[in-house]
């Protein structure tokens, strides 16, 4: 089974309205959700009649808007309020055991109160785990994370690994144009932190009984066209079935922020750049979701 999946939802009215229009015209089956979205709760009751066909996941979230824990969160955050700690200094701080220490107790807080917030969202109880530009990954936001999951002995079915088989990119080779090597980079440090976070869990994970699933979505990241994300499920296909995968998960970012209103409220510099000023991406990302329901209705 392929799951077609979005990020982002929640974030702004509008935005996600281009999000879930893939659902009722592509072939959108997944979305992550923003905990600490003032938007999430009008958002979640547009989708009530519904939401038990999609695969809700949690997107906890460093990056985006304000903590749920306001200044309790004091080591995340900006004179304003506003998340403001970039992924190279929360993966180094990850290997300074004093610093580690405090940052961990803090993302720790936010998590449970993130999760608390979408607990109602599971659909059957258990909750699927991402986060916000893989923050997820990143040593002392996923130690934190399994640090909440034990000791409040939570039902988890799914937890995002994004690492991404890189096979499936040299069999397309020349015949897929969205790989840039910023993307190259992205994947092998999420595929490195991937390996550690499951090494380091895997007798709890096994426990949990958390599904595996073949991720695609970092190496094209900003770029899943219709054509070149086509091509790749062919070869995907194949490597499913050597690596013993059931399943599959594909990322899309088809929430473009165009609203003048929500444009002026995104507070993360990275997320304006992804998300309004390459909106146009984000538009083709939405087309490429209802051409692909277009072939499932075929």
């Amino acid at each position: 089974m392929i799951e077609y999946h979005a990020d982002d939802y929640g974030m702004f009215s509008t935005q996600s309205k281009h999000i879930i229009d893939c659902y009722h015209n592509g072939a959108l089956n997944g979305i992550s959700i923003m905990p600490n979205s003032p938007y999430l709760d009008e958002c979640m009751a547009e989708i009530e009649s519904f939401r038990k066909k999609l695969a809700v996941t949690v997107h906890l979230n460093f990056v985006e808007g304000k903590p749920l824990t306001g200044s309790k969160a004091s080591r995340l955050i900006d004179r304003d309020g506003n998340f403001n700690i970039g992924f190279g200094k929360l993966l180094l701080v990850g290997y300074v055991p004093v610093l580690r220490l405090f940052y961990r107790k803090q993302i720790r807080r936010e998590i449970e109160a993130q999760l608390i917030k979408c607990e109602p969202y599971m659909n059957g109880g258990k909750f699927r785990l991402d986060g916000h530009v893989h923050y997820h990954m990143l040593p002392v936001v996923f130690d934190a994370m399994m640090d909440v999951v034990k000791d409040n002995k939570l039902q988890v079915s799914y937890i995002r690994f994004p690492r991404e088989e890189l096979d499936i990119y040299r069999r397309a080779a020349g015949k897929i144009k969205g790989i840039k090597t910023i993307n190259v980079v992205k994947v092998l440090v999420l595929n490195a932190l991937a390996s550690r976070n499951e090494r380091k869990y895997r007798d709890l994970l096994v426990s949990l009984d958390v599904k595996r699933k073949l991720f695609m979505g970092v190496m094209l990241s900003g770029h899943m066209f219709y054509d070149d994300v086509k091509e790749c499920i062919t070869h995907a296909a194949d490597i499913m079935a050597d690596r013993g995968f059931q399943d599959m998960e594909i990322l899309f970012h088809p929430g473009d922020v165009t609203q003048e209103d929500e444009v002026k409220e995104i507070t993360s510099k990275d997320d304006l750049d992804f998300l309004n000023i390459n909106s146009r991406n984000r538009q083709l990302e939405a087309e490429a979701l209802k051409k692909f329901g277009g072939n499932l209705r075929r």
